[in-house]
């Protein structure tokens, strides 16, 4: 109890110094993504830079893993460039990445070796350099493999783990780390063979995980469920014909208690359910899931009762197709919904204005394959990239590999640049995290610790 008291009062005074920096640097920068932690200070205008996590491709430039950074700044000479890669050495499954709560440092992961690079985004933004590597992860958290989501909580990571080192399958847990990059705890998705708590609601508890969000205001946490190493690094056709690879995905959304850190519920949510984006609205207690073997929108919402439940609410293009619903975005005024599809390339807008309506009101061809989407604060410009997994990817002429950036004038999407990571010798760009010098300014930086240096 008493080591209980003292990690809550712990975490309560990360809380107080993290909301102060936010409050601090908010004012000074201007744009964010809005997949974002809570916990982190928004930029709400124009981003200067892009950092693109990257796979390294065989035949393609030095093949390695890379952090790519773009310059989207419009009034920049170099704008719609590439201003820097920094390549980590050899092939790790390069996949999603997350910025500190802070801002400083970005977290990115590698699905295969389950390696954490931590790159210094703040001393220079337009030249990230490698601060750190976590070699041990599997070690360390108790047999996790594949590190997903990296999620800024106060002061801490919570990084998603897709598999473990036992069977390769989906089994796994989420996975507590300081932002100083030391471990702090693993917790282990609910299982019919121990719930660790939770309430099972329907047929699965299949202990899988992928995504996790947090609505601290109602103290809960989410994580949806894809699949283990054995079938993400399988080759997709192959896997696509293997009847018992594609019973191995996941098919539950957890809500969790975050601050105790302990699952309250296990939802029934069939078919993959992947990125999870809640809604920023102070009086909006939901999130959405899509699920991309269902291609189905889920909404994941407290009651009246103050109960949290689970509602298929929309269908994605035609459902019988499999379009393979990936990346989604949800804007800023909790009003639209983007949507990327896979396997045709597009991308999809829905009315949310009613979460248990969704009704699609916008579609637009991005490429062969579309995955990731990270849309600007102000709504105003939406990045998307190409790139699902190496082995997923497709081949020949569809094997487009890409950094679009489009701006949304509320009615449609317009080009404004596109960069061919194939030619420019990059390699698979997949994540996206946003960047802005006016985050890092002296003035801002020393206003922000004098705030802090108050409540020490």
């Amino acid at each position: 109890m008493k080591k209980e008291i003292g990690r809550c009062a712990a975490e309560i005074r990360t809380a107080l110094l993290s909301a102060v920096a936010t409050l601090m640097l908010s004012t000074a920068a201007m744009a964010d993504e809005t997949c974002m932690s809570p916990y982190m200070a928004k930029i709400v205008g124009q981003e200067d830079y892009v950092y693109v996590w990257t796979l390294g491709m065989e035949g393609v430039g030095d093949e390695q893993d890379k952090l790519v950074t773009v310059d989207v700044n419009p009034q920049s000479k170099s704008y719609g460039k590439v201003a820097n890669t920094l390549s980590i050495g050899g092939r790790n499954e390069a996949h999603h990445s997350g910025l500190t709560d802070d801002r400083r440092y970005l977290w990115a992961g590698g699905l295969d070796t389950s390696k954490i690079f931590i790159f210094d985004v703040h001393s220079d933004p337009g030249k990230p350099v490698l601060h750190k590597v976590i070699t041990d992860f599997v070690a360390k958290s108790g047999g996790v493999v594949g590190p997903h989501t990296m999620y800024a909580l106060p002061g801490r990571m919570m990084i998603t783990g897709l598999s473990n080192n036992k069977d390769h399958g989906g089994r796994t847990a989420l996975v507590e780390y300081s932002n100083e990059g030391e471990y702090i705890a693993t917790h282990w998705m609910p299982t019919d063979d121990n719930l660790h708590g939770a309430v099972k609601t329907g047929e699965f508890v299949d202990g899988y995980g992928y995504d996790v969000r947090a609505l601290p205001r109602r103290n809960v946490m989410l994580t949806s469920s894809f699949t283990g190493w054995n079938n993400y690094m399988m080759d997709f056709g192959k896997m696509l014909k293997d009847p018992e690879a594609m019973k191995r995905f996941g098919n539950t959304v957890v809500v969790w208690n975050l601050h105790t850190r302990k699952p309250k519920k296990v939802f029934d949510v069939p078919g993959a359910p992947l990125e999870i984006r809640c809604a920023w609205g102070a009086d909006h207690n939901y999130c959405f899931t899509t699920t991309a073997l269902t291609s189905k929108i889920w909404l994941i919402y407290e009651d009246d009762a103050g109960e949290w439940q689970a509602k298929a609410v929309a269908d994605i293009g035609d459902p019988s197709k499999i379009p393979l619903p990936v990346d989604i975005s949800i804007q800023s005024d909790d009003n639209l919904l983007w949507v990327d599809t896979f396997m045709d390339g597009k991308t999809r807008a829905f009315d949310i204005s009613d979460p248990f309506k969704p009704v699609q009101v916008y579609e637009k061809k991005i490429g062969a394959q579309v995955n990731m989407a990270s849309s600007s604060w102000d709504g105003k410009r939406i990045y998307y990239t190409s790139s699902l997994l190496a082995n997923w990817d497709k081949k020949g002429v569809d094997n487009e590999q890409f950094l679009k950036l489009y701006h949304w004038d509320g009615k449609a999407l317009k080009e404004a640049f596109a960069i061919d990571f194939i030619k420019e010798k990059l390699g698979r760009p997949h994540q996206m995290r946003f960047g802005a010098r006016s985050l890092y300014t002296k003035r801002t930086t020393e206003a922000a610790a004098g705030r802090l240096a108050l409540l020490r």
